[in-house]
């Protein structure tokens, strides 16, 4: 078996978040035709537990834990340096650079995958060059989603977020000059990358995220979480800002268009270390969950999953697992890029709230009955995780 090194900015284990599935997914491929070397870094402590998992995959696991939150942020300004995105000081590890620049002395590994920008530069390091392959999966235009969030930010933020923008993007365009492949989520994204790095057109492809049709089966005897009235569930993890700024929103503006109806529904946030701002908005009609066990129950007795991200790069997980689970679902255009399905058959897209509470006002009177069903026949020809990452073959041949 040819022998791989995988990085990856975060444990992709266990697979609960956007960024740690489709990393998981790639990662279990992989592992059935290489030797994977695995090296990672921790931000979460809980997190550790699931080691045993990833060493029962892998020939090697490298684990290393990194701080969160403030303590991250410091550390990133510690590591600053001029013309360099803090998201690569973010993710810079002093112990995994040793181990794996120890690896490429010794000749260990024969082709590379890198998940994520933030690991490049340890692919990037002395004797890199003479690995047979090298991968590497940006997954968005991260730099994008940085200039997003300078475009309505105040001082002194918009600087900061702009740098960001600015110096991610030169580095995006140096790394994917200097691997053999990069890939992006979808090919909507590719192509927004090759619009603004030219220069990287041939050097880049797509593998579109999949779903586990058989974890997200709408067959399956899930109890029921809710109360009686109707629920619109949104799922994620809910310190991420453009989960915060979608459901904040939603509570906003979408939320009072409904309170006429009979019954009128209720609002159901759903995911992980929901911020001060999500919390706030824990009303009659709006309920903060925090980390459940499990999402799927609450995402099958949805009679809405709602997405109105209005910064969304790539593609969404909680659009394609709550399609997977023939619920009717809701995005916005931003939230919709990237999926394979056809809207008003397979799914509902609307930009404004106006048109989120027509939408929804029409599911519950009984409309758009044959959506849910659709939806997971759109997925299952579109995002099946065995068909995407079929691709991965060709690009690191066992």
């Amino acid at each position: 078996m040819p022998r791989l090194l995988f990085l990856a900015h975060r444990i992709p284990y266990p697979p609960n978040k956007g960024d740690k599935i489709r990393a998981w997914h790639m990662l279990d491929h992989l592992a059935a035709r290489h030797e994977v070397s695995l090296g990672c870094l921790v931000d979460d402590p809980a997190d550790l537990a699931h080691l045993p998992a990833l060493q029962a995959r892998c020939a090697e696991v490298k684990a290393l834990p990194i701080p969160r939150g403030a303590l991250a942020g410091m550390r990133a300004l510690a590591r600053f340096r001029p013309g360099l995105p803090l998201s690569l000081a973010w993710f810079h590890h002093a112990g995994l650079a040793a181990w794996v620049r120890e690896g490429l002395a010794a000749g260990r590994w024969d082709m590379a995958f890198g998940y994520s920008s933030s690991v490049a530069p340890y692919l990037l390091l002395p004797g890199a060059e003479r690995m047979r392959r090298r991968v590497l999966d940006l997954v968005d235009v991260d730099s994008a989603k940085w200039q997003a969030y300078a475009a309505d930010a105040g001082f002194p933020m918009r600087q900061v977020w702009a740098r960001e923008a600015r110096t991610l993007l030169a580095f995006e365009r140096r790394a994917v000059m200097q691997f053999d492949t990069s890939l992006f989520v979808s090919a909507e994204e590719a192509a927004f990358f090759a619009r603004l790095a030219p220069e990287c057109a041939g050097r880049i492809g797509a593998i579109p995220n999949g779903v586990d049709l058989a974890r997200f089966d709408p067959a399956a005897p899930w109890p029921r979480p809710y109360g009686p009235a109707p629920a619109l569930v949104f799922t994620g993890t809910m310190d991420y800002r453009p989960n915060v700024e979608a459901v904040g929103w939603f509570a906003a503006e979408v939320m009072p268009r409904l309170a006429a109806l009979s019954p009128a529904p209720e609002f159901w946030i759903v995911g992980a270390n929901p911020s001060a701002a999500v919390r706030a908005l824990e009303a009659p009609n709006v309920h903060v969950t925090g980390a459940v066990p499990d999402t799927r129950p609450y995402i099958a007795h949805a009679a809405v999953a709602v997405a109105p991200l209005r910064i969304a790069r790539g593609i969404q997980n909680k659009v394609l697992e709550a399609m997977a689970m023939a619920r009717p679902v809701l995005a916005t255009p931003e939230a919709f890029e990237g999926v394979r399905a056809q809207p008003g058959r397979d799914l509902l897209v609307e930009s404004t709230a106006d048109g989120m509470a027509a939408r929804i006002a029409e599911v519950l009177a009984g409309g758009h009955g044959e959506i849910g069903a659709a939806a997971r026949e759109a997925v299952r020809a579109g995002h099946d995780w065995p068909a995407t990452l079929a691709a991965l073959d060709a690009l690191l041949p066992a």
